[in-house]
């Protein structure tokens, strides 16, 4: 009583501030931040979406389709304004969806684009009403905007089928003779134009809207500028042309009339040099000689961007799988390749999952009469704003936006939900029948499925003998491994995290993701070989993963739930899953085993596979323990509460009067073919307190080498305490004094060299230890350039001296540890000519200590670097043979 009477009485006179409330409130602020993109969509409706800028593009894109509810999503893309070029045509980019948005989006770009990449060849390819609907949209706002140059005939056309779909059936009582002068319908728009239509419109009495734009498509695909991706570009003679890139190959333009075609089975090869693009034909029976034509374009980034095109192009309508083996797989060309999914996976992965009902609202036109004022209030569905139409008198009450009305245009025969738009049950004068899709010439696809509407994309017994239907809303799924072993997914969860067990990833071309019905990521696995996973761990169901693969040829039944997506999920560690694809080095023609691994390395480099391999294998092998980092004793020992050492290959001090326990881990790489074994000891950054016990270790095993991969102070944190003495001071740790007598750094000033010499104060006896620092690493990042690193690394090679464990650390041991690790044991590799497989090096480390290389970005350069080192030697090579000769 007495306390709060003083803090009343005096409480005019005080005040308090609570620093560490608001540092911690500021931190949670930041830690939040991210990007506010708002895309802008086909029917001139927008979203704004928000979104970590760390996120690659694939997360903005998936965020996007599911916005839309769009399950034909790979012919659709995201384009954005790029800032070096302007605000032109030529400067929109396509949302690369492997690159990291903080990486496209400069200068707070925020405005993106929905809109078709990939113009579909025959719009009965497209199962879906929704996607057809929203390809309509596209080729209307691209004659609207003047891309798609229509002949005069063909523009009526097309109008009058736009004008069916909106207005429904030509009612002489309600359509006056100006009907149509308030709608946008063509550019140059007239009066002659609008009766033009009008007679047209008469004429298509009784189709329905999704029959009209069906038409609509039908006669757009004729069109020559129709899905042509054109670029500006000068021939041999210096006339300006225009490079046109579609389905079926390469068009030459010339004042947007179309005078020459290469299609892609012509086409032998593609390149561009500076500002120049070449197009290698197929030689002709009767011809001797290559033909190679030659096109200036107006820059280097112009002829990089048509390339880029071609490849896309030429991947998604001809391929069946994105995966392309390198035929040159030494070039220090561009190394892009498309790496998502082919029209021809697209329309399988349709036609197994079914036919699914999409209710939508379909946008009007733009008007162009500006005196007539809306009354109707916006029509809202599922978070969707769509602007209604103005009320005229001719309207036809019946229209796409729901309005209700007297009179069914659409004929007696149909059904039409007045709440929910258009939505046929029966369509009338289709031309293709529900479920049907154009099947390619030279393919055996399955039967099509059933013409039933479903509410969520199902999975049907009649897809394949190993799928069999339980319930409405769940299916079972058999596996069987491949030849390493390996069923392709992850999964995460479980009891212990409060959440389901569901599918992370699927990794490409595996048996998880070719299996039909396809096991999908956000799919939640209710039984496995007959296990209720309602209350498993996380744990317990990789067990019973591993378990599957020992026994019965392997056979994995799941119990799946599809499509079930939490968005409350976090990052957990995965199942033991790799895929290396050893089997593909057999595929290699020529060359030896050393650069057929390059090979292999390039093509993951190049299709972004290296990261997908990388990111779907395991932080921390499921039966190694960390028990002794988390006795009571040993908490404060570790600099951060998730990184403890393994036990089984943890160092154990001896003799220590702090104990036995040091967050450091034994790592011995073996170098194939050889009898070479690498010893390394990765530890943590040592804290003040666990100075003495990093000396102990080094005593012990007598290392001669440190390597330290980090400052100590990074944006204002500690990231290792100093544990060394500076020049001319000496350091006694029990028995033995550690003098620094010499610290010098290279010319860049990337590395900081040091000599100890420590004395045992007993025996007299004197040990020299190299301490070698690099400065110029971020936390999380990596260097400025692999050959920096890679001149780093040759440094330590030089100076390792004897056999002894080289002690590497960084601040918590895993991730620029691991890189160098890596990066020596590949380089012994390549010096020995034996093929370098990355991610089993990660996978020999991991085995070792957890999560070493911490990250995509880590690996990647890791990656890079192996590959800069194998050129390196491959150019040494040549000008040895040039200098001998």
């Amino acid at each position: 009583m007495i306390e709060n009477f003083s803090r009343r009485m005096f409480s005019g006179s005080s005040g308090t501030y609570n620093v560490h409330a608001l540092e911690l409130a500021a931190s949670t602020l930041r830690k939040l931040k991210g990007l506010e993109l708002t895309v802008h969509f086909l029917d001139h409706s927008e979203h704004v979406f928000h979104i970590d800028k760390r996120s690659k593009g694939s997360v903005l894109l998936d965020l996007v389709y599911q916005h839309l509810e769009l399950v034909e999503k790979d012919y659709f893309g995201l384009q954005y304004t790029e800032d070096k070029t302007g605000t032109s045509t030529e400067c929109m980019v396509w949302l690369d969806p492997a690159k990291a948005l903080k990486k496209q989006l400069t200068n707070c770009q925020t405005n993106l684009y929905f809109k078709v990449k990939f113009y579909v060849s025959d719009p009965s390819k497209l199962q879906h009403e929704y996607t057809r609907y929203q390809f309509y949209l596209q080729i209307k706002k691209d004659i609207f905007e003047e891309k798609l140059i229509v002949p005069p005939s063909t523009a009526i056309l097309l109008a009058s089928y736009m004008v069916q779909s909106e207005l429904g059936d030509y009612c002489p009582e309600e359509h006056d003779k100006n009907y149509l002068s308030n709608l946008q319908l063509i550019p140059g728009q007239t009066p002659e134009l609008e009766e033009n239509i009008s007679e047209l419109h008469k004429l298509h009495k009784g189709k329905l809207p999704a029959v009209a734009e069906f038409h609509f498509l039908d006669h757009a695909k004729k069109i020559d500028l129709y899905g042509v991706d054109l670029h500006n570009a000068m021939d041999s003679t210096n006339k300006n042309i225009q490079l046109g890139v579609t389905h079926m190959g390469l068009v030459i333009f010339r004042n947007n009339i179309k005078f020459n075609t290469f299609s892609w089975s012509k086409i032998m090869k593609i390149s561009f040099k500076r500002k120049q693009f070449f197009i290698q034909l197929r030689r002709e029976p009767s011809e001797d000689y290559d033909t190679v034509l030659v096109f200036n374009m107006e820059s280097y980034r112009s002829a990089k961007k048509l390339w880029k095109s071609c490849v896309e192009h030429h991947t998604f309508f001809r391929l069946h799988s994105p995966k392309v083996k390198r035929k040159f797989p030494f070039s220090l060309g561009s190394k892009f390749s498309y790496s998502g999914r082919t029209e021809f996976q697209t329309v399988i992965d349709v036609k197994q999952k079914g036919k699914i009902e999409h209710k939508f609202v379909r946008s009007p036109s733009r008007q162009i009469v500006k005196h007539i004022i809306s009354t109707a209030p916006p029509s809202e569905e599922k978070g969707k704003t769509y602007l209604a139409r103005p009320a005229r008198p001719y309207d036809n009450k019946v229209t796409s936006l729901g309005s209700k009305g007297p009179r069914k245009a659409w004929g007696a025969e149909s059904q039409i939900s007045s709440e929910d738009g258009d939505l046929l049950d029966k369509p009338l004068d289709v031309p293709f029948s529900p479920g049907k899709i154009l099947s390619y010439a030279d393919e055996d696809l399955p039967s099509p499925v059933s013409n039933g509407l479903y509410d969520t994309p199902p999975y049907s017994a009649s897809h394949s003998p190993v799928s069999q239907m339980v319930e409405e809303t769940s299916v079972s799924i058999t596996l069987f491994p491949d030849e390493d072993g390996k069923y392709g997914f992850n999964v995460k969860g479980g009891i212990t995290k409060c959440l389901p067990i569901v599918v992370m990833r699927v990794a490409p071309n595996t048996p998880a993701d070719t299996c039909t019905p396809r096991l999908s990521e956000g799919d939640q696995i209710l039984q496995i070989n007959g296990k209720d996973m309602a209350n498993a761990s996380y744990e317990e169901a990789v067990k019973l993963i591993q378990e599957a693969r020992t026994t019965n040829d392997g056979k994995l039944v799941l119990q799946v739930k599809p499509n079930v997506i939490y968005s409350e999920l976090e990052e957990y560690e995965e199942p033991p899953y790799q895929y290396v694809p050893i089997g593909d080095v057999q595929t290699v023609q020529s060359g030896n085993i050393l650069e057929q691994s390059m090979l292999l390395l390039a093509d993951g480099l190049a299709s972004g596979a290296v990261v997908v391999r990388f990111e779907s294998f395991y932080r921390k092998h499921p039966d190694m323990t960390c028990d002794e980092s988390a006795k009571p004793k040993n908490i404060n020992k570790n600099r951060y509460r998730d990184i403890s050492p393994y036990d089984e290959t943890r160092v154990i001090l001896k003799d220590s009067t702090n104990g036995d326990y040091i967050n450091a881990n034994y790592v011995n790489m073996v170098i194939n073919g050889t009898d070479v074994v690498n010893r390394y000891i990765a530890t943590q950054g040592p804290l003040q307190s666990t100075t003495d016990d990093f000396w102990e270790m080094i005593f012990q095993e007598k290392s001669t080498l440190i390597i330290m991969l980090t400052t100590l102070v990074e944006r204002g944190r500690t990231k290792c305490h100093k544990y060394w003495p500076s020049v001319g001071e000496s350091l006694t740790v029990r028995d033995t004094t550690i003098k620094c007598i010499k610290e010098e750094a290279d010319p860049t000033g990337s590395v900081v060299y040091r000599d100890f010499v420590l004395s045992d104060n007993e025996t007299e006896k004197l040990r020299e230890i190299k301490h070698i620092q690099y400065v110029v690493w971020p936390d999380h990042g990596v260097p400025s350039s692999p050959a920096e690193f890679l001149s780093f690394t040759d440094k330590i090679r030089e100076t390792r001296k004897d056999d002894s464990p080289v002690v590497v650390h960084c601040s918590a041991g895993i991730g620029r540890t691991g890189v160098l690790i890596l990066m020596d044991t590949a380089l012994c590799l390549i010096e020995n000519e034996e093929p370098v497989y990355p991610l089993e090096i990660v996978k020999m480390m991991r085995e070792q200590r957890a999560m070493m290389i911490q990250n995509a970005s880590q690996y990647r350069f890791a990656c890079e670097c192996v590959y800069a080192a194998f050129m390196r030697k491959v150019i040494s090579r040549k000008e040895e043979l040039e200098g001998t000769s």
